[in-house]
Formats: C-alpha cells, structure tokens, sequence
C-alpha cells in the first residue's frame, strides 16, 4: 500500500481543525489512559494500522499494560477490564458500529449512571473524533511508523 497524501500537507485548514477537537479532549473528565483505549479499540474495528500502531504506543506512555493492549480485542471475556472500562468500550464499539444498532439505550443508561451527561457527552465527542481520524488515515493511506 502506498500512502496518497498527508492531509497536513494538502489540506491544512482540515487537519487543523481535526487538530482543534484533539485539543477539545484535553479538557474533558476522559483520563488519557481511557482516551487511548477508545482510540486503539476503535481503530481495532475500522481496520486502521496507522491509529492503531500510534495509540497502543500511545496507551503504553499513559501507563497501559501489555496485557490489558493484548486481550483489548477481547474485553467482553476479560476480567482485566473494570465495569466503568466495559461501558467505555460498550459504547466504543456501538458507536464504531453506528449501522448496527446505534448507541443501545441499555449502554446509554449504563453511561448516564456511571459518567453522567456531561461524561457521556464527551465519550460520545472521544469516539466520533477517533472514527474521523481512522477515516482520514484509512483513506489516504496512511502507513504505520511515518
């Protein structure tokens, strides 16, 4: 596969603006360790070697362990994962998979209860951001390590 373009480059008032989201969710209640594991399960599902080579990285300098990075795939059979960690990732990939059902109104309670509205809110924004980024990175190409 070789990469088409770098968005940066071709269109830099979109990825600025992609860069101004990014900057959104530093001031949000999402811990960076949370942030990356909605980033690297997302890209996961939509398949984007790029995100996912960046976030597992990513997720390592927040403090993820190898383990939990390893068995991410798998979290609905792992115990690794805490009940606040399941509905992150519940919600990840309902809303990853937006054609499918949607964000199930049980998620959405679960989410209320756990993170409140303005938490949940920002889980949704934390989702949508990185599936616009996988987006980006799947259709221009973009290759893992440059």
């Amino acid at each position: 596969m070789k990469e088409r373009f770098l968005m940066k480059e071709i269109d830099p008032a979109a990825y600025t603006a992609m860069l101004g989201l990014e900057k959104y969710l530093t001031g949000t209640g999402i811990s960076p360790l949370h942030q990356e594991m909605i980033r690297v399960r997302a890209s996961q599902l939509n398949g984007c070697a790029f995100c996912i080579n960046q976030h597992t990285q990513d997720a390592r300098k927040a403090g993820e362990t190898e383990q939990r990075l390893y068995l991410l795939s798998a979290w609905k059979e792992s115990p690794q994962f805490t009940p606040a960690e399941r509905i992150i990732l519940a919600m990840t990939e309902e809303i990853t998979f937006i054609s499918r059902e949607g964000l199930t109104e049980t998620t959405y309670q679960q989410a209320l209860k756990e993170f409140g509205l303005k938490g949940s809110s920002e889980l949704i924004m934390a989702i949508n951001i990185i599936n616009a980024w996988n987006r980006i990175g799947i259709s221009t190409h973009r290759v893992p390590g440059q």
